[in-house]
């Protein structure tokens, strides 16, 4: 018997009810209960709406949403890397990508190809869109730090250049946001979050 559209798109859905339970190292703002997947993409969602004002170029808004709602699904095989991991590199895309292939693959052809194409354009961060999308990726668990005061930063000891750099990133897609990111990163090292 065929299965039909609606039955694989019901299929997707429930499988990717699995975010909920991936752990992100990251906490709550003012809080310490670590933030799943499914909570942290429909945070950069929010954001993206709220921001899109600051986005360096003109983005399409609504590709930017699609990219940050499922950028993180392939997480339900490839696991969360911590962004400050010591022992893996966070840009695990082969992995992620066989992920991506299995879980956008439940989906009835036509949409699964538009849902890879969307999310390997979100990992190469070359177009606009991508851009302001990772700059929503690496802003959010900036705030969620220094709100934590240092948060990650501190339990795992990242040194400031190391958070500077990795973070450097915002400014791709939007530099007011950047400006605003760095002095935080910079006020972290006068209350003593962050090292130099």
């Amino acid at each position: 018997m065929k299965i039909t559209n609606l039955e694989k798109q019901v299929a997707f859905i429930k499988e990717i009810d699995k975010i909920k339970y991936i752990q992100r190292k990251t906490k709550l703002f003012n809080s310490e209960r670590r933030e799943n997947d499914a909570e942290h993409s429909w945070h950069l969602a929010v954001m993206a709406m709220v921001l899109a004002e600051h986005s360096d170029k003109t983005i399409d808004l609504l590709k930017v949403l699609k990219m940050v709602l499922i950028h993180d699904i392939v997480e339900i095989d490839a696991g969360d890397t911590f962004f400050y991991s010591t022992t893996k590199d966070h840009k695990n895309t082969e992995e992620e990508l066989v992920a991506a292939k299995r879980i956008f693959g439940i989906l009835p052809e036509e949409q699964a190809e538009e849902l890879i194409t969307v999310w390997e354009e979100f990992e190469a961060g070359e177009t606009d869109e991508a851009k302001f999308a990772k700059s929503m990726d690496m802003f959010e668990p900036l705030l969620q730090n220094f709100s934590n005061n240092g948060g990650t930063w501190v339990e795992y000891d990242v040194p400031y250049q190391k958070v500077h750099d990795k973070k450097k990133e915002i400014k791709n897609g939007s530099t007011t946001i950047w400006n605003y990111a760095e002095s935080l990163i910079n006020e972290g090292v006068e209350k003593e979050f962050l090292k130099k």
